[in-house]
């Protein structure tokens, strides 16, 4: 028999293959938010149903959500992808870019998900969350207290109504996230001119991000896993790098802001 999905963010990384993996048997609602990607969404399978959504409006969220309740009355699993990253020196950063961050990040995926509950009946939420959740990032604060905030709003659904929630945490995956990050973030990076050294290193470190991270279908492949699991557990880290940012994070504040300091130093030292 086939289940029911809804995926956002299908057009490329994460969610592109996942919208591979489940269409096969499987009908799958598609989010894109560039119409280019429609045709391209449309020959992965016949089971894929593409819907517009644009993560940063409300009334975009509001119409997917009613697009989707017109053509299902029931719907197996929800999975969040769809995120951006926010990046620079905290006390540079416009405000109404950390805003955005929020709003694209989590506020778009808990309202997105609220108008879906009630077909959610026995299903699972899966919210790609990050490493970055573990808070130990400098230069990207904005994305990692998004992805906290995620956790933690979502985690509270799970408890208050009983509905299922998994938090996937990869660390550092191979995705175009990293490269559409450099350039989303070209003015915040210029207001950073005596930290040149820095964000030399924060683009570098993202080009090869975007090349040399973990292959994207471990990450799917266990959400897969996860997916037909009954009982699964709340949360899932996965890579070597998220394990061992999950452990540092344990550690007293004063101490990983130390341990931060002295590895973005010796870092950017290594800048040419």
């Amino acid at each position: 028999m086939k289940k029911t999905y809804v995926i956002t963010g299908t057009t490329s990384g994460i969610g592109k293959v996942l919208l591979e993996s489940f269409a096969k048997d499987n009908i799958v609602f598609a989010g894109y938010r560039n119409e280019k990607y429609v045709n391209d969404l449309q020959s992965v399978s016949e089971n894929v149903i593409p819907f517009f959504i644009d993560m940063e409006r409300k009334d975009s969220i509001a119409q997917a959500a009613a697009f989707i309740k017109s053509k299902t009355n029931k719907i197996d699993t929800i999975i969040n992808v769809a995120g951006c990253v926010i990046a620079g020196l905290v006390d540079r950063i416009d405000v109404d870019d950390i805003r955005k961050q929020f709003e694209v990040n989590t506020f778009s995926h808990l309202d997105f998900s609220q108008r879906l509950l009630t077909l959610l009946d026995s299903g699972k939420i899966i919210n790609i969350s990050s490493m970055a959740s573990y808070g130990i990032f400098p230069f990207v604060a904005p994305y990692c207290a998004s992805k906290r905030a995620l956790d933690i709003l979502f985690n509270s659904l799970s408890v208050e109504s009983n509905i299922k929630v998994i938090s996937v945490k990869p660390g550092v995956i191979a995705t175009p996230l990293w490269g559409k990050a450099v350039e989303l973030n070209k003015k915040s990076i210029e207001k950073c001119q005596e930290y040149q050294k820095e964000m030399e290193y924060m683009v570098k470190n993202a080009k090869k991000n975007e090349v040399k991270g973990l292959d994207v279908h471990k990450v799917c492949d266990l959400i897969v896993k996860i997916d037909k699991m009954s009982d699964p557990k709340s949360s899932y880290t996965v890579g070597k790098d998220a394990f061992f940012a999950n452990l540092v994070s344990r550690l007293p504040q004063d101490w990983i802001n130390k341990f931060i300091r002295f590895g973005i130093k010796a870092k950017v030292a290594s800048v040419k």
